[in-house]
């Protein structure tokens, strides 16, 4: 089969950053289907992965974490989906990736492909959508209030992929007041076309922005990027016992001054059911074919902002480099080999 991967790993610069390569075509057993893949995007753990993490030896490492595509075998145990199930979903980091012609994943953190948009277009949105998802209403709890505080969220780096699902999972699910921050006027226009119902500029001091609004002290804040930059700010403008959540990797954190408000801090990593074979690892499953319909019911939009067209090495190293640009808006997908 046909797939792209690496050999070792560095900067996307380089000529041999991802390559294409011929490998042999996995075999489905256990909870495991074999999909074939029809369409994925790129995401920022893409990026991560590529440039620190070795192969194993003698082996090239296949990344990717978001498909479309056709399940085209089941494993002995697998009983949720049938051969030409059309599913979607966005992996497990502890095993080969999605940047290939077919592809193993444990049926428990795969969904039913929405059926009213493009698959190009439904490739965009597994991985950031359980991150968003898990994050609002597994770690945040969002429907459950903070006494006192606004019923609203500042979701910093609204314009990203994260950032896109977010505030529509909000609109779609909730009642509250969404602050969504960006610094160019294209992303600021793309973020309120979502549904943000302010925009702030992460530029500028955001305290200062937040309480111009004048809806009082936000219960919760979602931070998907320069969360180490942002924090003594959030412990500032958040309102006392709210629930501040992040997706990066800052390399320090330092959440003393959340302690006076008695804020909660909340990890997410959507990757952890998969890792760990939690005890409700079937909870992806079910938020995956919650948000299909959402899309097929138009209350959810896909977040593919470009496409680079069919599934290689070079149109891949295209979509890394303008991630670790910074300037991405929504996502960027590929489709076909």
């Amino acid at each position: 089969m046909k797939a792209i991967g690496y050999h070792a790993p560095g900067p996307i610069d380089r000529d041999d950053a991802l390559v294409d390569l011929t490998l042999d075509t996995p075999q489905a057993g256990g909870f495991d289907l074999l999909v074939k893949v029809e369409a994925i995007s790129v995401n920022p753990v893409d990026v991560k992965i590529r440039q620190a993490r070795a192969p194993e030896e003698g082996q090239p490492a296949v990344i990717g974490w978001d498909a479309v595509g056709e399940v085209v075998a089941v494993g002995d145990q697998a009983s949720r989906f049938a051969v030409g199930d059309q599913v979607w979903y966005a992996g497990d980091i502890s095993r080969p990736g999605t940047n290939s012609e077919y592809h193993l994943v444990d049926e428990r953190i795969v969904g039913h492909a929405p059926r009213s948009i493009p698959t190009a277009q439904a490739a965009a949105l597994p991985l950031t959508t359980l991150t968003a998802f898990e994050m609002l209403f597994d770690r945040l709890r969002v429907l459950d209030p903070v006494p006192g505080a606004a019923r609203a969220v500042l979701v910093i780096g609204g314009a990203g992929g994260v950032g896109s699902i977010t505030i529509q999972l909000l609109r779609a699910l909730t009642d509250l007041q969404i602050i969504a921050t960006a610094s160019r006027p294209e992303t600021q226009a793309w973020v309120k076309e979502l549904g943000a119902h302010h925009v702030i500029d992460h530029s500028q001091p955001l305290p200062e922005q937040v309480e111009a609004l004048g809806l009082g002290a936000p219960a919760f804040v979602f931070s998907t990027n320069y969360s180490e930059h942002y924090a003594p700010q959030v412990a500032e403008l958040i309102a006392p016992q709210g629930r501040f959540g992040l997706i990066d990797d800052p390399e320090t954190l330092n959440i003393t001054p959340f302690k006076p408000k008695a804020v909660s801090i909340h990890w997410e990593l959507m990757f952890t059911r998969a890792l760990f074979t939690t005890d409700d690892i079937a909870r992806q499953s079910e938020i995956l074919d919650k948000v299909a319909g959402l899309i097929d019911t138009g209350r959810i939009r896909s977040t593919a902002t470009d496409s680079y067209g069919t599934i290689n090495a070079d149109n891949l190293k295209r979509a890394h480099a303008l991630i670790e640009s910074g300037k991405a808006k929504g996502k960027i997908v590929l489709e076909g080999f």
